[in-house]
């Protein structure tokens, strides 16, 4: 097995003898699809609702037909992509990696030495839309142990040929007004344009590489862990609400990856202060409706199947949390809208609070945070309205 523990210390990985890799029928979504602890009539109704929008379900703002309308229209071009092979039992972003892509060139273009090659691939990825792109080891820890078909129920294994060893990771900001309007069907609009925008960058840049004359495969949430490669990609660092923070931002992102053969420095990990600053924030597992969030120190996972062993982290509770989506009826970022780290980082004042955030001032930029009334909801009604 081929494992990066060279960089587990800098990554702030605390991993134990105990360690089991994860299978991809755990995942709590797919859980959704044959664990009929999880899986209900509201779980059944929450993903009906993005093949059929609801023209009447509760008479609140940001859940009505227009809401769920904008949300699934969001959606569209992922789901062109993940339905486009369900006759062979594949849904390509979710559970299996995209094949909708040329052969490679027969010749190959050769760089100077990967970390030109490595500066090129990421020019290129921010052209076509990545907010972020870093590159890490491929490591068979993060990788499915078997990957599984909501469609079939039927366990796979993950189809990305090990020699296909970097992985280049690519951060899709999401719409910061979007998901402040959140809860409500408006804001998945955030999540399902992240999803379709990542898609095509995956899906583009891999097309790149194989022109090239690289083997490349685009994968979404299939096929492996994304945050941990995201770590050691240099990207971020793992937050208390169980999601990649990013310095420019924050926790409002999605996640791609790319397997390939190509020759590439990779990026090292690098931290700027949020395990220190979530260890005296709440925000997040304050502002979780049904307390998912944990208020503790990292430690141990819950006992459960959607948990990975052998990691000391903050673990959210998979069932709580993906309950309150079903009961919802649409996915739920209220934890991202509050965290702290949800800035426009374009703009002085949230770059000054970053930096405090990152030091021995972080009290301060907490109780800034507070002071401000940072988090606060944007009705969708105003959002309509411009």
């Amino acid at each position: 097995m081929i494992r990066d523990t060279a960089t587990d210390g800098p990554a702030g990985f605390e991993i134990g003898p105990d360690f089991e890799g994860f299978a991809q029928r755990n995942d709590v979504y797919r859980r959704s699809f044959w664990d009929r602890s999880v899986r209900n009539e509201k779980t059944e109704r929450f993903y009906a609702t993005y093949r059929e929008p609801l023209s009447q379900w509760r008479k609140a703002d940001g859940f009505t037909q227009r809401d769920y309308a904008l949300r699934n229209a969001a959606w569209h071009v992922s789901d062109l992509f993940t339905e486009a092979r369900r006759d062979d039992d594949r849904r390509e972003g979710f559970s299996d990696p995209y094949t909708q892509q040329l052969p490679p060139a027969s010749a190959r273009v050769a760089f100077a030495t990967p970390q030109a090659a490595a500066k090129e691939v990421k020019r290129v990825a921010r052209a076509f839309g990545a907010g972020d792109v870093g590159i890490a080891a491929r490591d068979e820890r993060w990788m499915y142990t078997a990957k599984m078909s909501d469609m079939s129920g039927i366990e796979r294994p993950v189809d990305i040929p090990p020699q296909l060893d970097n992985v280049i990771v690519i951060v899709m900001p999401m719409d910061r007004e979007l998901l402040s309007t959140v809860p409500s069907a408006l804001s998945g609009a955030a999540t399902g344009w992240g999803y379709s925008h990542d898609t095509m960058t995956l899906l583009a840049v891999t097309q790149y590489l194989r022109n090239l004359g690289y083997e490349a495969i685009a994968s979404a949430n299939d096929s492996a862990l994304a945050v941990p490669l995201a770590i050691k990609a240099g990207l971020g660092e793992y937050g208390r609400l169980g999601l990649l923070i990013t310095p420019e931002f924050g926790p409002r992102v999605r996640l791609g990856k790319i397997f390939t053969d190509l020759p590439l420095t990779r990026d090292a990990p690098r931290g700027f202060g949020v395990r220190e600053f979530c260890e005296i924030c709440r925000a997040c597992s304050d502002g979780c409706p049904v307390k998912a969030v944990p208020k503790g120190p990292p430690g141990p996972p819950p006992p459960g199947p959607s948990y990975l062993r052998g990691v000391i982290k903050w673990t959210v509770d998979a069932e709580k949390c993906f309950g309150y989506w079903a009961q919802q009826n649409t996915d739920c970022a209220i934890c991202i809208r509050v965290c702290p780290y949800n800035r426009d980082f374009t703009r002085w004042p949230a770059r000054l609070w970053r930096r405090l955030a990152g030091s021995r001032w972080r009290r301060l930029a907490l109780w800034l945070d507070a002071r401000l009334g940072h988090g606060r909801r944007l009705l969708p009604s105003r959002w309509w309205a411009g």
